[in-house]
């Protein structure tokens, strides 16, 4: 996971992170926190105190406020819907564990992503698991995976939208508008303005490439409809927000890289092969000068035993530098 604070560094939370170690994937450690400064190039570590979070891999993690926050998650047991914040800025790095003082958190779930408007989290999507008396077959908001219940309990991918209020610590759901995105999980997301932008992902066997925006303001669906040829359907891959207009797609289970352009309602994709540059369940945000920094990942096209585990950072240019930098 990666948190953009400032523009000058990075961080990187090894909690939710997996390695492959002799053809087994194991959690890397806890309780350590790594940061990346962008202008000297040097990766610090320290080490995290509190409330720590446990060992979880598809987190959604998300920065506010000089905080990160992270939600969901799978770890040895299952998925999760639990809460924490640490504070970024006083050097401390101590973990809390949220617990909501008002609404209904949402289901347990992980592979979701999350937009930061107006001092909120917005968070959407997912796979997760739900009680038989919470899975409704009129509401297409979750679709279950057939191949996967326990008695009453039944998993699987959903379109849902919840909103986390830090400051009153609560939780809410709500109503959208026009028609919503299908359920999806290990999509990617994006925040610009007033919208939230999502593309991709995968429910049962089938990716996607759609692009759908979300009005954070009045709740309204729309689908967006590139002017040009659409990319091959694609998970685990990262959405960058590099201007007002403009955001960056990178990897995933396809091997391409696209930068696409939107213009009220229009998104134009353009589309360049990076193959000695690939990239799957890596994290990305934004650097300086409207750079795109990712890190990590997984190099290789092997998804049940994973040895091309990545530790570099790329750094995408997407505009020409100022004289004076």
């Amino acid at each position: 996971m990666e948190v953009e604070i400032g523009l000058e560094r990075i961080v990187i939370d090894m909690l939710y992170s997996l390695q492959s170690i002799a053809d087994n994937e194991v959690f890397l450690p806890n309780d350590e926190i790594w940061v990346y400064d962008l202008e000297q190039g040097v990766w610090k570590v320290f080490h995290m105190a509190g409330e720590v979070p446990p060992s979880m891999s598809g987190t959604c993690g998300s920065s506010l406020n000089g905080h990160m926050y992270i939600f969901g998650g799978c770890d040895d047991n299952g998925q999760t819907n639990q809460i924490y914040c640490v504070n970024l800025t006083d050097g401390k790095y101590t973990w809390r564990k949220i617990i909501h003082e008002s609404g209904s958190a949402p289901s347990p779930r992980d592979k979701l992503t999350c937009w930061v408007y107006n001092g909120r989290l917005v968070y959407f999507g997912g796979y997760g698991h739900k009680l038989l008396t919470d899975v409704d077959s009129r509401n297409r908001s979750f679709i279950v995976d057939e191949a996967s219940w326990v008695e009453d309990v039944f998993w699987g991918w959903n379109n849902e939208v919840h909103v986390f209020d830090p400051v009153h610590e609560g939780w809410s759901e709500p109503k959208t508008h026009g028609r919503p995105p299908a359920p999806r999980a290990a999509h990617a997301s994006a925040t610009v303005g007033c919208r939230g932008y999502i593309c991709g992902g995968r429910v049962m066997e089938t990716r996607t490439s759609d692009i759908h925006c979300l009005d954070l303001n009045s709740w309204t669906w729309s689908e967006i409809i590139p002017v040009s040829s659409s990319p091959v359907g694609r998970s685990w891959h990262t959405l960058t927000a590099v201007s007002d207009a403009s955001l960056f797609l990178f990897g995933g289970l396809s091997l391409q890289v696209l930068h696409l352009i939107v213009h009220t309602g229009v998104c134009r994709i353009y589309m360049a092969s990076l193959h000695s540059l690939l990239r799957l369940w890596h994290t990305a945000c934004p650097g300086k000068d409207s750079d795109v920094i990712v890190f990590g990942g997984s190099c290789d096209y092997i998804l049940l035993v994973d040895t091309g585990h990545c530790n570099d950072a790329l750094v995408f240019q997407m505009q020409p530098y100022p004289l004076f930098r």
